[in-house]
């Protein structure tokens, strides 16, 4: 059995959650799944309401849960994922940018995975103004944490087309980049089809081609930034998942915003949301050896796929002209 928290969010994040709720029940059912479902308060709304982004009662849930599978949140992002990822030491950040059929994208067929060291970097949050109009953030980099993300790359890239591309900036930021390059040479070299790019360059080629990538690995601020990109080119960010993976607890999430702009009007894409909850599944499966969490994976990605093959309940952002809803009866409709 396991049991996963789930933070419906800010903004689009609760129809999302809701709409969604349909599907998570007749894969449950289907495939006889042990999953709890706990809803629980964190982001904007928890923040304006008790004062903490991050309530006590929500982490008392969290703390005995197996998962957290959330929606987006808005400006309390730092004190909600951030924090969760650190807490829990969920130092990979898997983000596939996979194009979907039936969405327009000038690339053709993407299918890139980007690694991303989910724990250290800037975004530790050590930032400090030491005096009026001068503050300064420290970048972290760590040998331990840099061989344990590439180790997770070379799994990944063995299962895929056994190629990674390692992204840093260590002509610049000589010491710290350096140390994660290194780091991942050691790992990586001579074990599969290796090269280096800095992360300009590896901004601008993937602009330019980003059929040339397969697994990316890299820090976290830049996985954080590369990561959009790559999303945006291969269709629309309101299509990628992420899945943040720890030894003790992993926490599934689209990767898009909270979309205020658009909250409630019932046209929200929830495929990001559905995605992250495919690769939920998967993960479940490679800790219990299941087939039956594997499978139910398979049925939720093969359903939106076919979704998208057919074009006719899509929404807006991908060229549709149809409602949430229309797109969670279509995928419901088609899961087996």
């Amino acid at each position: 059995m396991f049991r996963v928290s789930v933070i419906p969010g800010d903004g689009v994040g609760p129809e999302i959650f809701f709409a969604s709720k349909k599907i998570l029940a007749k894969l449950v059912e289907t495939y006889s799944l042990g999953i709890e479902f706990i809803e629980v308060e964190a982001g904007d709304s928890a923040q304006a309401k008790y004062g903490e982004a991050l309530p006590k009662n929500t982490l008392k849930v969290i703390e005995s849960s197996d998962m957290i599978l959330k929606g987006p949140v808005g400006e309390s992002a730092m004190d909600v994922v951030v924090k969760l990822r650190q807490m829990y030491d969920m130092y990979a950040n898997l983000r596939p940018a996979k194009s979907l059929p039936g969405v327009p994208n000038k690339y053709g067929n993407v299918d890139i995975l980007i690694v991303r060291e989910n724990t250290e970097d800037l975004y530790k949050g050590f930032e400090h103004e030491i005096s009026e109009g001068v503050a300064v953030g420290l970048k972290v980099i760590s040998a331990m944490a840099s061989t344990r993300i590439a180790n997770v790359a070379l799994d990944y890239a063995k299962r895929r087309r056994n190629k990674v591309t390692c992204v840093h900036k260590a002509n610049v930021m000589r010491i710290t980049d350096g140390l994660f390059a290194r780091s991942c040479r050691s790992v990586l070299k001579g074990k599969v089809e290796y090269n280096e790019m800095y992360v300009d360059a590896a901004a601008a080629n993937l602009v330019k081609d980003p059929n040339m990538f397969d697994v990316i690995i890299t820090t976290n601020m830049y996985g954080d930034i590369l990561s959009d990109e790559a999303s945006q080119i291969a269709g629309s960010l309101g299509l990628a998942p992420s899945a943040n993976i720890g030894e003790r607890k992993s926490l599934f999430e689209p990767v898009h915003g909270a979309a205020f702009d658009i909250a409630g009007k019932g046209i929200v894409n929830p495929t990001a949301f559905l995605l992250s909850v495919s690769m939920m599944l998967e993960r479940m499966y490679q800790l219990s050896k299941d087939q039956r969490y594997l499978q139910a994976s398979q049925s939720l990605t093969n359903s939106i796929y076919k979704v998208y093959s057919e074009g006719k309940n899509l929404t807006p952002d991908v060229g549709g002209s149809s409602k949430l809803s229309d797109i969670i009866d279509a995928i419901y409709s088609k899961l087996t």
